[in-house]
């Protein structure tokens, strides 16, 4: 075996004593050594993408590797395949001290490619002339995607789908659930993986408010045929917050001839919404019909054993490791809702470590906790909304959705239509699509009968501050 060789063993065997055996594989193991000179390592990887993610998310752990066996002066330098086995030379950011001068000076492809680009028209969020890129977020990857019974079944079925998009049962992937429980981290996580197994792939993740925008700049510019083609390009595509598409006609018969392409050519649709096909509204029969075709998978709020991996893990990566254990038990029982408040909450006991120089104790971080909970406004959504007021009025909630013209359920709807305006962000006419499908003028005219019942009739002012206590408190 050659020296290289050598080096580049012992250092796997640090580096796999330190992450799981499923990221070792994914990262490490297709690594080769290929050179070693002045205690400069040289390792060949498959290609940018692979170098980006190393140097993002495992250069303290290479570095540690590297230092070990070649001692203070090691530094490490990738190979990188680009086309037709043409290589590109980087050196570490994180390994020696390279400065930013030296890493461009050192940047340089070996032979000329003539890889060719493909013309996107759309930057996001306008329409201008560029290469495709992918707009996905490297940090919200599989690694620090912690998997439980509340999500299994949608990170497994997204693994699959990355190791052979299109092909597989899940098309679309159909990902649903409230308010900061994971599903755009996951969409993120599948586009990621999916361009490190199929790197010549083109994946795009759009959100469903800049799908909309690209359509309406496009519509006023005539130039609809572009936009189609534009995303049929694509192999991948990650549409996030579906539901912002609702009572949009014109864009959604868009989007249903881009979903009918991208299923005929075997090519991958994630979506992502706050409800399942079976529950949002807005949408043509014939668009919900196809969002049922392949898994519809939701996202559930995580159990206590989850929230405690899910802790540890924001501290580990935040290069926090030595918490005491009871802080970490309080946090997972004193904040149950949602991933995105327990990272509110990490980031705030942080914060007061730094900047008073004290370490944490339970004390500490229970001020802090409690502190948090109290001033964190929770995110309420309308489901919750009109389940509260059905419940207090005593009306069933499928007759909210009805055409019913009753006095009870008419006063229950705009009831909730009310508090809809009242506690979330949604437009009127978003509010009225989830109110039995009514337009924004009928929620304009539902919260000014709400707020003149209020201002002449005690009885009924007093059942809105009980229901608003109500979801005050929830």
């Amino acid at each position: 075996m050659e020296e290289y060789q050598s080096v580049w063993e012992q250092c796997l065997q640090i580096i796999k004593d330190n992450i799981d055996e499923g990221n070792f594989a994914t990262w490490f193991q297709p690594i080769k050594a290929i050179g070693l000179k002045d205690k400069v390592l040289t390792v060949q990887v498959p290609s940018l993408y692979y170098y980006e993610w190393i140097e993002g998310n495992y250069w303290q752990l290479l570095k540690s590797a590297i230092h070990r066996v070649l001692g203070k002066e090691g530094k490490v330098e990738y190979k990188i395949l680009v086309v037709n086995e043409q290589t590109m030379t980087l050196p570490t950011s994180g390994i020696g001290v390279v400065s930013s001068q030296d890493k461009k000076l050192n940047i340089h492809i070996d032979e000329d490619t003539d890889q060719k680009e493909i013309p996107n028209p759309f930057v996001l969020p306008g329409l201008k002339k560029l290469n495709i890129q992918s707009q996905l977020n490297k940090d919200l990857n599989f690694d620090n995607f912690i998997e439980g019974e509340c999500n299994s079944l949608a990170r497994a079925a997204g693994f699959a789908i990355a190791k052979d998009p299109g092909k597989t049962a899940f098309n679309p992937l159909f990902l649903y659930s409230g308010v900061g429980l994971g599903k755009t981290h996951l969409a993120h996580a599948i586009g990621l993986q999916t361009k490190i197994y199929h790197p010549d792939l083109t994946v795009l993740y759009v959100d469903a408010d800049t799908f909309l925008q690209q359509y309406v700049e496009a519509a006023r510019g005539n130039n609809i045929n572009d936009f189609v083609h534009f995303y049929q390009m694509l192999d991948m595509l990650i549409i996030d917050d579906i539901q912002f598409l609702a009572n949009k006609t014109k864009t959604q018969e868009t989007f249903f001839h881009i979903f009918n392409h991208f299923h005929q050519k075997g090519k991958q649709i994630i979506i992502t919404a706050d409800k399942s096909p079976a529950e949002i509204a807005g949408f043509e029969q014939r668009l919900l019909s196809r969002f049922k075709w392949g898994l519809s998978a939701d996202l559930q709020s995580p159990d206590r054993e989850t929230r405690v991996r899910i802790i540890r893990n924001k501290l580990y990566r935040n290069g926090i490791d030595s918490i005491p254990e009871e802080v970490i038990e309080y946090l997972s029982c004193r904040i149950v809702t949602n991933i995105r408040e327990i990272e509110g909450a990490i980031i705030s006991i942080m914060a007061y470590s730094t900047l008073n120089k004290k370490k944490i104790t339970v004390e500490s971080a229970k001020q802090m906790i409690d502190k948090f909970v109290r001033n964190t406004a929770h995110e309420i959504s309308i489901d919750y909304i009109q389940k509260v007021v059905c419940n207090y009025f005593n009306v069933k909630l499928e007759d909210l959705f009805t055409s019913s013209r009753k006095r009870d359920i008419v006063q229950v709807r705009q009831v909730s239509m009310h508090f809809a305006k009242k506690y979330t962000d949604l437009s009127l006419a978003q509010i009225g699509a989830q109110c039995g499908n009514k337009d924004h003028a009928t929620v304009l005219h539902a919260c000014r009968t709400v707020d003149n019942l209020k201002a002449t009739d005690r009885h009924f002012k007093v059942q809105l501050e009980e229901i608003d206590k109500i979801l005050k408190n929830s």
